[in-house]
């Protein structure tokens, strides 16, 4: 299990997009198999998911290590005043959904010094940026575990992660009901 104390080793560099794979140097090992439909998870997302199915302990780990670096900051017009804070979480994070014509563009805000947590924002960022509504509000609660988080993170981390999925899908439905 790794902790958010754990340090980053700067593996994606932050570059735009999920980091590159690292499935090929899983050696094809996979955990408990989950059924999942283009209708459960976008296209990326779903990838991302099946990255992480596949791939051994130590690799889950530097993948995740790789997506806290690729998360963006935030642009000039937003910051964490006018986001939500997800309370639930150890660290401090703030998120916030954007739906404009039915796409979602999604904002985080988390402190570098919380890399799993970061993490998972940076795999939903991946995943779900520019997805329609539908898409994001099909995501199932359980998303980490079907990724194999599980094995790899504390229950309390797991719990966090929950909630920010929670969190921004009923975000996305508030902006859809206005």
């Amino acid at each position: 299990m790794i902790s958010d104390s754990a340090c980053l080793h700067g593996l994606w560099a932050g570059k735009a997009g999920p980091p590159p794979s690292l499935s090929a140097a899983a050696g094809g090992q996979t955990g408990e198999e989950y059924t999942m439909t283009s209708t459960d998870l976008s296209d990326r997302l779903d990838a991302i998911v099946q990255e992480f199915r596949d791939a051994p302990d130590d690799l889950r780990i530097e993948l995740l290590l790789e997506y806290a670096e690729s998360l963006r900051p935030l642009p000039t017009h937003l910051d964490s005043s006018q986001m939500e804070q997800v309370v639930e979480c150890q660290t401090p994070f703030f998120l916030h959904a954007e739906v404009h014509d039915g796409l979602v563009t999604l904002w985080f805000e988390c402190p570098p010094e919380a890399p799993t947590t970061r993490a998972f924002a940076g795999i939903l960022a991946a995943g779900l940026e520019g997805a329609t509504t539908d898409e994001v509000l099909a995501v199932p609660d359980d998303l980490a575990d079907r990724m194999g988080l599980a094995q790899t993170i504390s229950p309390l981390r797991l719990r966090g992660m929950t909630a920010i999925l929670r969190r921004l899908k009923r975000q996305v439905r508030g902006q859809l009901a206005t």
